[in-house]
């Protein structure tokens, strides 16, 4: 029951994390939506969907591998730092020198500027303290909720001043520059201890190989996740790739939101009781419970009055989301409670189970989204996104009984 407590005090700061995070980052979305325009959007979506896939592509898994106990942080740190400084900047060169293939691919010549800018980002947050993880490891959630918050806020002014005066993208991609360069000096400020440039061959293997898994695991989730956005940008061109990733935020954000939270808190927990399998499954419905109330009375929301929210919370020029909301609040609803069997696959090092899951997303998305999009438009697309979690569920019933019936 303890850890049960600790799940419930970390929800209550990780919540409120998350809660005052994304209350600044849906003003902040809306107040963008007035300023600039969906090509705008789109042309950023390229940027960042390039990185996204590098950085986790290239995830080496310290944070699961101190979390799950793997070792201990002051022993690993510099390792891991060097580990993240040569990472950073292995990205920053792979972005530069493929920018222009990138902005050719998707048929979009003014993102190239845009790509190029936002290789300083890995390139800056390779130097963060890799001892940033001892917030989640140790259940630090008051600490983390004032780091997260500080980084957030502050990039969120930035971004919105920016646009204000730029009314272009690249006020997006310069807030991600701040943002970067905040969290390191924050992590080197506040979180001990501090790296070194110093490294030791065998802590890099054990680090790296451990976290293959995880790479894996995080890659076909990303995959699945942004794998629609690449087809809508290079088949539909920026303007409807605007349209949809905002469709995707409006309608993903507050629900798979509370999914991520529960995750992010209880990874740390159910690794610590991982070794007693009844009281992984009790907690585990717990957990399922809990994010099934809260998510619901949003997704009924979300379906049923679409064109209400696009007018209210955006205006005219996005009303082409409100077509897509009702199949991407299935979706979320879905994708929330789907959440809640990540942390505990992660937590009992069955990475690979998460990596099955979301690879049979992936690949079902992949096999229907272009027909779909051909004869539905956008719409086709989350079509395509629902089905492929839709198919994967049979994977993650499956995995779940094998946990639960291991010892």
């Amino acid at each position: 029951m303890g850890y049960f407590k600790d799940y419930i005090k970390g929800l209550s700061w990780i919540g409120g994390l998350r809660f005052f995070t994304r209350i600044i980052a849906y003003l902040k979305t809306i107040i963008l939506a007035r300023i600039l325009v969906p090509e705008q959007f789109g042309i950023f979506g390229i940027a960042s969907l390039i990185l996204a896939f590098l950085e986790t592509l290239t995830e080496t898994g310290i944070n699961v591998f101190f979390i799950q106990g793997e070792g201990k942080i002051k022993k690993y740190v510099n390792s891991a730092w060097i580990v993240s400084l040569v990472r950073g900047l292995a990205i920053s060169l792979l972005i530069l020198l493929s920018s222009s293939y990138i902005a050719n691919f998707f048929n979009s010549p003014e993102s190239l500027n845009i790509i190029r800018l936002i290789a300083l980002v890995p390139l800056i947050r390779g130097f963060i303290n890799p001892a940033i993880v001892i917030l989640k490891k140790d259940l630090l959630f008051k600490k983390e909720f004032i780091f997260r918050t500080s980084v957030f806020l502050i990039e969120g002014i930035v971004v919105i001043f920016l646009a204000l005066t730029l009314k272009s993208a690249y006020s997006l991609v310069y807030g991600m520059i701040v943002g970067a360069f905040l969290e390191v000096i924050l992590s080197f400020i506040f979180i001990k201890p501090l790296p070194k440039f110093s490294i030791e061959k065998e802590e890099v293997k054990k680090i790296i190989g451990r976290g293959k898994w995880v790479t894996l695991a995080q890659f076909s989730n990303l995959a699945f996740k942004e794998g629609d956005d690449v087809f809508v940008g290079r088949l539909l061109g920026t303007y409807a790739l605007g349209i949809y990733q905002m469709a995707y935020k409006l309608a993903t954000l507050p629900l798979t939101e509370v999914g991520e939270v529960v995750s992010e808190v209880t990874f740390p927990v159910y690794s610590k009781i991982s070794g007693d399998i009844k009281r992984l499954k009790k907690a585990y419905f717990k957990v399922v419970a809990s994010v099934i109330v809260l998510i619901l009375p949003i997704g009924v929301i979300l379906f049923f009055y679409p064109t209400q929210i696009v007018l209210v919370l955006l205006g005219e020029k996005w009303i082409g989301v409100a077509n897509i909301l009702k199949t991407l609040s299935l979706f979320g609803v879905l994708r929330a409670v789907d959440y809640t069997s990540l942390s505990l696959f992660l937590s009992i090092k069955k990475q690979e189970y998460v990596a099955v899951k979301n690879t049979v997303s992936f690949l079902i998305m992949i096999v229907l989204i272009i027909p779909l999009i051909f004869k539905y438009g956008l719409v086709g697309a989350a079509y395509s996104a629902f089905a492929g979690l839709l198919f994967s569920l049979p994977f993650t019933v499956y995995f779940l009984f094998k946990v639960f019936k291991s010892k």
